[in-house]
């Protein structure tokens, strides 16, 4: 805790939540008090990490004692890694100021809420060259003084493992209702050509109306055969990740 005396008063100024108190000295043991006056509390992300050409949200959010104003303002800062030197990105008071010079030139969107004590903005393509260190400071008139939180953003490349894993996932999607399809018409074919089997062993002989049938039955089962082709075909080309391959699966029911 940090005191500042000056003439009858003394100002205690606490890290972390701002406030400040006024303690009143005005005689030895009378009209001594504690009133706090102004506070204002401001949090941040500490880390926030994003990809290269991934929206990326910088969160910053505030609690004010006194009612949000026409007087309000919000500046977001940037400075770089290894850097002492710090540029501003975006100014509030009222109406949206963002930066129209610099790296953040044309990236930087509102996207916050002052009636909901939100200071949020975010970062449109972000490259490699956008890592470092961004600051969030708002005045809201009487209270100014607040601790200023820091974010510290880190832009990486997509990995080949995450990459891998959702083409992973959409083949195991696309997969699973195919083979299940293969298996059950082969399963069909088969119980049929073993019913066929029994009956020519046993040497049944047919009707004119069963051999008609019959021919219906190998033509039907000729189309299976060729649709059980098409889905086999799906299963180990790039088309099943299409609406066309199954789409000419369909055509041939």
């Amino acid at each position: 805790m940090k005191a500042f005396r000056a003439r009858n008063s003394v100002c205690q100024v606490m890290e972390g939540t701002t406030s400040l108190a006024w303690q009143s000295q005005s005689g030895c043991g009378r009209n001594r008090g504690v009133h706090i006056v102004l506070s204002l509390e401001i949090k941040a992300d500490a880390h926030v990490r994003g990809y290269v050409g991934e929206k990326i949200k910088l969160k910053c959010t505030f609690k004010s004692t006194s009612s949000v104003t026409d007087k309000l303002t919000i500046d977001w800062t940037y400075r770089p890694p290894s850097s002492s030197r710090t540029e501003s990105i975006f100014h509030y008071q009222s109406f949206q100021y963002p930066t129209t010079a610099g790296t953040f030139r044309d990236r930087i969107s509102w996207v916050g809420d002052v009636y909901s004590g939100d200071a949020s903005i975010s970062i449109s393509n972000p490259t490699l060259k956008d890592n470092g260190t961004f600051s969030c400071a708002v005045k809201n008139p009487p209270d100014v003084h607040h601790n200023i939180p820091v974010t510290e953003l880190t832009v990486t490349e997509r990995g080949f493992g995450t990459m891998l894993s959702s083409v992973a996932l959409l083949s195991v999607l696309v997969f699973l209702p195919s083979a299940v399809v293969v298996v059950l018409l082969l399963l069909r074919m088969a119980r049929k050509s073993a019913g066929l089997k029994k009956r020519s062993k046993s040497g049944y002989k047919k009707s004119s109306i069963e051999v008609s049938d019959d021919t219906d039955q190998e033509e039907g089962d000729d189309c299976v055969a060729r649709l059980c082709v098409r889905c086999a075909e799906c299963l180990v080309s790039p088309c099943h990740f299409s609406v066309h391959c199954w789409c000419s699966i369909f055509l041939f029911t």
